[in-house]
């Protein structure tokens, strides 16, 4: 009886444990998430969302259990092109993404804020920090991405800084008149003010072919993007003129998708893309210098441009920054205001812009 007795115990015991593993197995939800880029894995920032965001994010939901990612991840054009992410979140071809904000000036001319204050930061991470705390402050930019159908997370910054590569030689800012210049939006704006400089839009896949094929003599973009792309091939001069770190990335989500999301995983996903934010703009920094190193033993030759012509380049430019924010002030926005407090922001991370953009506002 005894015996009988045991067994029963432990045959009910049991149950209740595969009972209680089975109820906690149920209880766990998978959500099935499409993550999107236009550009291809290699490229820097995308290459980190597959191999830290993506990672962390289920680290983080394991800790409860209560819900699963099942992710699928489509990047090179295997839905959108560079230019088509935000489209592509917004019809909701994909749920997660990383927008390239630089092609979408009309849509979300706020993510324009570092693009018109060149010559100030050249630190990623700090540039990284300041959009971001712009964002909080001021809902202008989480507001133009809900028009697009979309919820902000975080900001990129992928490149420590823009520099100038070239066919043939560029010692000075002379030898940057009459040339045509491969950009990506708001860094044509650079060129006004040298005599002859033409800016031709394109994205950063296309330069090499670009350059390659006589459509333009150089490019803006920043070593570690023409190590990863072969420039040094294409245009084996670097005129080194720090023209500064731009936020060029923001993650976003499908607003429909994310009004479906519990909100466990809505924190998780936003604490995460700081993390991001954060881990890309160091990998930025940290790969700036053995890019650079990359492109010279790849046959690049690198001329580093003086203070006396940076000032002079800084100078010689319209005040786009301030053309950028009264077109904001005009629609409603509050463009001056965040100029004024991006400025200072970047002034007290220990910044010292060649020319004081936020300055020159006038009521």
């Amino acid at each position: 009886m005894k015996l009988t007795r045991r067994i029963a115990l432990a045959t009910g015991l049991a149950m209740g444990v595969m009972s209680a593993l089975g109820s906690a197995a149920v209880a766990q939800e998978t959500i099935k998430l499409t993550a999107i880029d236009g550009y291809p894995a290699r490229a820097m920032w995308v290459k980190e969302f597959t191999g830290f965001f993506i990672p962390r994010v289920n680290e983080e939901l394991t800790k409860s259990g209560n819900y699963k990612i099942e992710w699928m991840e489509a990047y090179g054009g295997q839905i959108v092109k560079p230019r088509g992410v935000l489209e592509g979140i917004k019809l909701g071809l994909g749920d997660i993404g990383i927008v390239t904000t630089i092609f979408h000036n009309s849509a979300l001319p706020s993510q324009g804020i570092s693009a018109v204050t060149p010559f100030v930061a050249a630190d990623a991470r700090v540039v990284a920090k300041a959009v971001d705390e712009i964002a909080k402050e001021f809902p202008q930019m989480g507001a133009e991405l809900a028009a697009e159908n979309q919820v902000y997370l975080a900001t990129g910054v992928v490149l420590d800084t823009y520099q100038m590569f070239s066919k043939t030689p560029v010692n000075s800012l002379s030898d940057l008149e009459g040339l045509k210049v491969a950009g990506a939006g708001y860094n044509l704006r650079y060129l006004e003010g040298i005599p002859g400089a033409a800016g031709v839009r394109g994205g950063l896949p296309n330069f090499y072919n670009m350059l390659q094929t006589g459509v333009v003599d150089a490019a803006m973009l920043w070593p570690e993007a023409a190590k990863t792309f072969k420039i040094a091939e294409v245009a084996p001069y670097m005129l080194r003129a720090d023209l500064g770190a731009v936020n060029s990335k923001t993650v976003t989500v499908n607003a429909d998708v994310w009004a479906g999301l519990p909100d466990e995983v809505k924190d998780v996903l936003q604490a995460v893309a700081i993390e991001y934010r954060d881990h890309v703009a160091g990998v930025a920094m940290d790969r700036a210098a053995e890019s650079l190193q990359a492109y010279k033993d790849g046959g690049g030759t690198v001329v580093e441009m003086t203070a006396e012509e940076r000032q002079a380049w800084a100078d010689a430019m319209p005040n786009i920054a301030v053309s950028w924010a009264k077109e904001i002030d005009s629609a409603g926005g509050p463009g001056s205001a965040m100029l004024a407090a991006y400025m200072d922001k970047l002034k007290a991370a220990g910044m010292t812009p060649l020319r004081d953009w936020a300055g020159e506002l006038t009521n």
